[in-house]
């Protein structure tokens, strides 16, 4: 028996076009993502959103499966529990006949949803597979409020690092190398990306590792990837520390006065 070649995103953004567009209550379908950021690889996913009148996600969800399921076998859905954005919801499907990365991300927003996720200083630029009478607007970025977000923020990691970073060393002291390891990864670095991510890159501070690698200059990153990865309890006394003296370094160089330069670039 021959073997169906795998579908394609291509295919698969048509057939969901097809679809969706001829609907009165839904008002736009756009991709971000990868394809937003010039990052599209045989790896990426499908990072789709669509807008629809007030109380018509679930018509819309059932309108997405019916098309997905013409293409293919839904063979995996993960519905997502409410997102942090009112008007929101969110749900993965993997079709049988695609590759394993080839998942779909969708995302239902509400007309009056105040989240869209298309400022495209943050997001990068929206890919638009329809608009009706130009009804979603691209906004812009709010630079002296986000300014005044990420300055916050900051300040949180600050206090969170001064309060709870000694938990890792703790848990060195009492021989307990797997939680010592998980505090380690959840809290110091974690707290030392953010950092990082605000001097280098503000607009995406709270973006955790996500294109971290492509964000961050080389040098950073690589030794970014040497704390990463601790080969024994010894190792890991000796990145606690480096990281901990890193985290603090950099803190002391960040300003509110460079946060809001960096955005307003």
């Amino acid at each position: 028996m021959t073997k169906k070649k795998p579908l394609t995103r291509k295919i698969i953004i048509k057939v969901l076009v097809k679809a969706l567009e001829p609907l009165d209550y839904v008002h736009a379908f756009y991709e971000g993502g990868a394809i937003s950021h010039g990052r599209l690889d045989e790896w990426s996913d499908i990072d789709a959103y669509v807008v629809v009148d007030d109380g018509k996600t679930n018509a819309a969800f059932a309108v997405v499966e019916k098309a997905l399921a013409s293409l293919s076998p839904i063979t995996q859905k993960y519905e997502v529990p409410q997102p942090g954005w009112p008007g929101v919801s969110q749900a993965f499907y993997r079709l049988e006949n695609t590759t394993e990365y080839l998942l779909i991300d969708f995302c239902i927003l509400n007309l009056n949803a105040p989240e869209k996720f298309l400022e495209p200083q943050i997001h990068g630029p929206a890919v638009f597979y329809f608009n009706k009478k130009g009804k979603i607007k691209t906004p812009s970025l709010d630079k002296a409020e986000f300014s005044k977000r990420v300055a916050a923020r900051l300040e949180r990691l600050q206090a969170r690092f001064a309060v709870f970073n000694c938990f890792v060393q703790k848990e060195i002291k009492r021989g307990n190398s797997i939680e010592a390891l998980d505090l380690y990864h959840n809290l110091t670095l974690c707290l030392l990306v953010e950092a990082l991510r605000i001097k280098h890159n503000p607009i995406h501070y709270d973006f955790k590792t996500s294109y971290v690698s492509y964000e961050l200059p080389p040098e950073v990153v690589e030794r970014l990837r040497h704390l990463y990865f601790a080969r024994n309890e010894k190792d890991l006394q000796q990145k606690y520390r480096e990281a901990s003296i890193w985290f603090q370094g950099i803190m002391s160089t960040i300003s509110k006065e460079e946060i809001t330069k960096q955005i307003g670039r």
